[in-house]
């Protein structure tokens, strides 16, 4: 242990947040071609981000649910147990309800449902 008190501590990161160094880093940011970066402030955009995240959920949603759709009917047309086709179509259905909530903002609840509808697919698929 060095002995320092807590304002020692705190006032010597002040110093060093001070440096020369740190300058070195923002002009780094500055020296970069400014066609090749998005606008700063649409990146820290609370909505922009929200917006984002909502468009991911629910095409992911969807393209997983076409997924499990069409794995359902090809099973179904196989030779495949009962079992296989239902488990896809339930996995459709599961994503296609992520891609609802996660157009109306429920991002999180449809990542987990997206997660669950692809674990019931794949289920469906050790039954084969």
């Amino acid at each position: 242990m060095s002995g320092r008190g807590d304002s020692e501590i705190s006032e010597t990161r002040e110093e060093q947040s001070e440096t020369p160094e740190a300058d070195h880093a923002e002009n780094l940011v500055d020296d970069e071609d400014p066609d090749d970066v998005e606008d700063p402030e649409d990146i820290d955009d609370p909505a922009q981000v929200a917006r984002r995240a909502r468009w991911t959920a629910a095409v992911t949603g969807a393209v997983l649910a076409l997924a499990g759709l069409a794995a359902s009917t090809l099973r179904a047309t196989g030779s495949a147990p009962a079992l296989v086709p239902a488990a896809y179509a339930l996995g459709a259905a599961v994503c296609a309800l992520a891609a609802f909530l996660g157009s109306r903002g429920r991002t999180r609840r449809a990542l987990w449902l997206l997660v669950t509808g692809v674990m019931v697919m794949a289920l469906g698929d050790q039954f084969d």
